[in-house]
């Protein structure tokens, strides 16, 4: 029993009804780059949901259930949406604002013993972009301080250039900080050594250190032995929790390389993955990218099986901003291609349905799976006594 979770970060539709000025992520994308096509995507029920048809009767020509999904969390970052896809529903958001309080940036400076330096444009991207936080990146150079960059994403990010600090420490400083992230309820703290003058760039791939979240669908999976394969950035969003093997990846097309070399193995277990389709942040690029994930996809279906179970949805963050007026929360497609089965799945209430459609698919019994549960997508016709592979 294979099961694949795909998360295409960014990828949402926006509300149902979708009047006038209604945020679309996907639309806008669509008539942003009126050349953007997408066949293998529609072909299994994204343009039924585009259209809002996911409460009329099946379509014959559409090789998947297909449906829309609401975040019930309240917050936009990163992890909030990938914990309850595993069955989290935070009922407390993470920290979400501009900056970070003066009381929190006192206790990292007393708690390391050096002076941190902000950034104001809460932008960490833009230390890499010429031009832009000249001033920043001289004081940096002359003091030494580390910059500290706070997204509204509840993303603190500490950066350096290698002449002034040793990875180790910059390790070090980032592990601190985690420690009052869970204080102060700060999703992510990621760690980026930059290298290069006058213009800077990574000087290797930044690392991640998220809260660990409570207990998830996958570590119910994995305490039945089987494997839980995290490909993209999911192991660091889980915090290695429930995480049997990791795959981490520097872009969607690693991402992809990887799936299709894992799923060659008859192994039975989860291979969850996410992949990061917006490059540079720029809707052109999400579309080339996406348009990419399509045609990758149309390869790699024919190496599903009948009773194998895929599940390819969205997410709202980081979406271009080009493409986000006011950033408010919009609905998320999901797609479930699962024995032929094609029918239309609704508006689901949570992101959490896709935990209980895996559990159920795993035959983990309500009590093991998690603390928060969801309704399962599709149903599944276990033998009698079933209780997974």
């Amino acid at each position: 029993m294979r099961a694949l979770l795909l998360v295409l970060d960014s990828l949402a539709v926006g509300p149902l009804p979708n009047g006038p000025g209604a945020p679309d992520t996907l639309g806008g994308l669509l008539r942003h780059t009126p050349d953007l096509e997408l066949p293998t995507l529609f072909s299994l029920g994204l343009d039924e949901i585009l259209k809002g048809r996911v409460f009329d009767p099946p379509v014959q020509h559409c090789a998947a259930s297909y449906g829309r999904m609401i975040q019930r969390a309240a917050g936009a970052d990163f992890l909030s949406g990938l914990w309850e896809f595993a069955g989290v529903i935070l009922g407390c958001p993470f920290l979400a604002a501009n900056e970070l309080p003066n009381e929190f940036t006192a206790a990292l400076t007393r708690e390391t013993g050096i002076e941190f330096l902000p950034n104001p444009s809460g932008n960490a991207r833009l230390l890499t972009t010429p031009g832009s936080l000249d001033a920043i990146r001289k004081e940096h150079l002359r003091t030494g301080a580390p910059i500290l960059t706070f997204s509204a994403h509840s993303h603190l990010h500490l950066a350096a250039h290698e002449s002034t600090l040793p990875p180790s420490r910059l390790t070090h400083l980032c592990r601190i900080a985690r420690q009052l992230c869970d204080t102060w309820r700060v999703a992510r703290v990621t760690g980026q050594l930059l290298a290069g003058q006058p213009a800077w760039k990574a000087a290797c791939p930044a690392f991640s250190f998220s809260m660990v979240p409570p207990r998830t669908l996958l570590n119910a999976i994995s305490d039945r032995g089987l494997p839980v394969v995290a490909i993209g950035d999911i192991n660091e969003a889980f915090a290695r929790s429930g995480i049997t093997r990791a795959y981490p990846a520097q872009s969607a097309c690693e991402c992809m390389q990887t799936i299709e070399r894992l799923w060659i193995s008859p192994q039975n277990g989860l291979i969850f993955a996410h992949l990061d389709l917006l490059a540079d942040g720029k809707p052109d690029a999400f579309a080339r990218n996406l348009a990419q994930f399509d045609a990758w996809l149309a390869g790699f279906l024919g190496q599903i099986e009948n009773d194998d179970l895929l599940i390819v949805t969205g997410s709202n963050t980081s979406i271009p901003a080009a493409l986000k007026p006011g950033h408010p929360r919009q609905e998320i497609p999901v797609l479930v291609r699962y024995d032929g089965r094609n029918a239309p799945l609704g508006l689901r209430e949570s992101l959490a349905d896709v935990a209980a459609t895996l559990g159920s698919f795993f035959g983990i019994d309500e009590r093991s799976r998690i603390g928060t549960a969801g309704e399962p997508l599709i149903t599944f016709h276990h033998p009698r006594g079933f209780s997974g592979p």
